[in-house]
This record gives C-alpha cells, structure tokens and sequence, in this order.
C-alpha cells in the first residue's frame, strides 16, 4: 500500500480536464500512455511508459470531515470512526488472517509512522480492534532488535538496502520515495506479508501531496518540479523490478490517497482539500492493467460513472489477498466485528 500522504490533485496527475477553464484545468498538460485513449499530466512520463500495468479509478469519493485523519482512517480501513472504535488497518487484517512464516514481521510501516494530520483523529494505521499485538512494525523498531539479537539474521538482510547493487539504487531513486519503494521490494522480497509506505510522514514540513500553494504547505512548482518526479521515478522502478523478478503477479500495488484537491485552483496558485472526487489505481495482485474504471464529470468535482467508495478499495485489497472480509473478526476484547460495512463491494472490473 502506497499512502499518497497530503492527497494529490487528480487534476492535475491522473484524471486532468484539458477542455475545462484554465483555473480549473491548471498549468500542465496531458500525455499519451501506453494504453490507448488514455492521457495522464505530463509529470509522470514513467508512469505512461507502463500504463498497460496498473488500472485508475477516477471516481472515488467519500463524505468523511476534508481533514487528513479522517481520510487517512477511511482510505486504510474502510472506515471512518473519528474517536470511536477504531478499525483495523488492512495491513493488521492480513497479520491476524493470513500470518506468516519465519521472524519477519507480517506488516511493515516504511520509512515511517504518520505524524500529525490537523484533525487531531488516530490515523487508521493500527491494529484498531484486533489490540496493539496486529500494530504496524516499523524499521525504527525491528532493526535495533533483530541487531540485539540475532546479528546478521534473515531481519536485517531484508531490511538492507545497502546489499543493492549501485544501479538498482540509482533507478529507484536516490531520494527518500526511492529508497522506501526499494525497501518495500526487498521486504517482500523476503516474505513480508504487508508494506505499507507513507510517501510522507506529515503535511506540515517539509514538502507533501498537500499543494495548497502556501506555506506550510507544497506548491503547484514543488509538486513539478520535486515530489512528481521522485514519486514517477520510484513506482515506475518498483512495478517493473517486481515483474522482473517474477513477484507482480503476487503482489498487490495500491496507490491510495485520503482525497483529491478542488477543482478550481485558490488564490495561492493551489488547490484544497476535496474528498468529492478523487484517483487512485492498483497493479499486480490478478489486476489487469490499461484501463480506466469510472469516470468525474466535466470539471472534476465529482464522479460521473461508477461511484467508488473507501470501503470498496479496502475489499479490493482483501479480495486480492484472498481475506474473507464478509466473516466477521474476533476482536481482542472477545467481540465478534465485520470488516467492511454491509452492501460495500470490491471493484470487481479490476480482475476481469
């Protein structure tokens, strides 16, 4: 799972609106990728080499508070339970369902845990109801351990991105997305059952996905001219180096994000919160990749076709995994809890 901390503009990285007025469709253009009829910003041109891999879903939405935390919650576990009872992160469903083998951890936070979101809500990356035993590793807590114990063991060869040879570091990037995409290969690589990486560990400093165009937050400039080309650089590198060796058929990549940004840009030169509309797209894991499921309207505000819910990308993530998520889940309290909300469906056009 790819968290897109901040929530990137759709309009102006994968769902752009080139007929729409200039405050609303922005300063970049679209390009041509691989798959057919299908334009993306010209930010990612890595991205639109290998299109035909991953599938975008332009319709997403949710009616959660326009605040981080609350789509951070929603976007991880399906769910928005503010202060109530927390449901668990998909990564901590998969730890209790599908546990597995050997002295790894079976969910690994990288290259950190989020830090503050403005709303003051937990952040839906926990164990939540199934107890602190299902809480997230994070390299900070199992490198000091696995050294204190076990010196050169399977732990610390997975985590050693050192090992990688100079060229395969370089293609990733030699930058923080890079080296925590490089990281989520090797972890599972090793047998890690969940990685989750937080492009960015916060909103506030120093850049993220959050382009309100002040400070202190990112501008239209930074997202082209820092965090796109980072960020295109590091999934292309990851979703071709897992084909080639043979793991992107058994490996889900979901790149998620809390919501999208407003259609008309503010008078900052960026845009808001906007949780009405937004893209996200998945690769490997039995997707089939070239196409577009859904569709936003005119100007991106809202979706046209095949409205998606949070609750329905967290399904397709269990349904991936192979997760019954219709039976319900024993709590660490003894309680017997569904996962997912009654009615919610995974994107079931994602596999076909």
């Amino acid at each position: 799972m790819i968290l897109n901390v901040g929530g990137p503009s759709h309009l102006d990285t994968f769902d752009m609106k080139p007929h729409a007025p200039v405050e609303i469709r922005g300063p970049l253009q679209p390009i041509a990728t691989r798959t057919p009829g299908v334009h993306i910003s010209e930010l990612f041109p890595r991205h639109a080499q290998i299109s035909d891999k991953f599938a975008l879903v332009r319709s997403c939405h949710h009616d959660a508070p326009a605040v981080h935390d609350a789509g951070w919650q929603l976007i991880q576990t399906g769910r928005f339970f503010g202060g109530g009872c927390a449901t668990p992160h998909a990564g901590a469903v998969a730890s209790h369902v599908l546990p597995a083998d050997g002295d790894l951890p079976d969910h690994v936070v990288v290259p950190e845990m989020l830090g503050r979101g403005g709303g003051n809500l937990p952040h839906g990356q926990s164990g939540g109801f199934l107890g602190k035993d299902f809480d997230p590793a994070t390299v900070g807590e199992v490198l000091p351990a696995a050294i204190g114990t076990t010196g050169r063991s399977r732990v610390t060869s997975a985590f050693a991105i050192s090992r990688e040879p100079a060229a395969i570091k370089t293609r990733y990037g030699r930058h923080r997305m890079g080296r925590s995409f490089l990281l989520a290969r090797r972890l599972v690589e090793h047998g890690v059952r969940f990685v989750t990486v937080n492009t960015f560990s916060t909103v506030f400093h120093p850049v993220s996905w959050d382009t309100h165009g002040r400070r202190p937050f990112s501008s239209l400039r930074e997202l082209r001219e820092q965090i796109a080309p980072a960020y295109d650089q590091a999934y292309a590198a990851l979703i071709e180096d897992l084909e080639q060796r043979g793991l992107l058929t058994t490996t889900l990549v979901c790149n998620l994000c809390e919501f999208g940004r407003t259609p008309r840009i503010n008078a900052d030169g960026g845009r808001d919160h906007w949780p009405h509309c937004f893209t996200v797209y998945f690769a490997g894991g039995g997707v089939r990749g070239g196409q577009v499921v859904g569709s936003s309207d005119a100007i991106g505000g809202y979706p046209a076709d095949r409205p998606v819910t949070a609750g329905s990308l967290v399904a397709t993530i269990f349904r991936s995994l192979g997760v019954d998520f219709r039976c319900p889940i024993r709590t660490s309290d003894g309680q017997w809890l569904p996962l997912i909300d009654d009615g919610v469906e995974p994107i079931a056009e994602l596999f076909g």
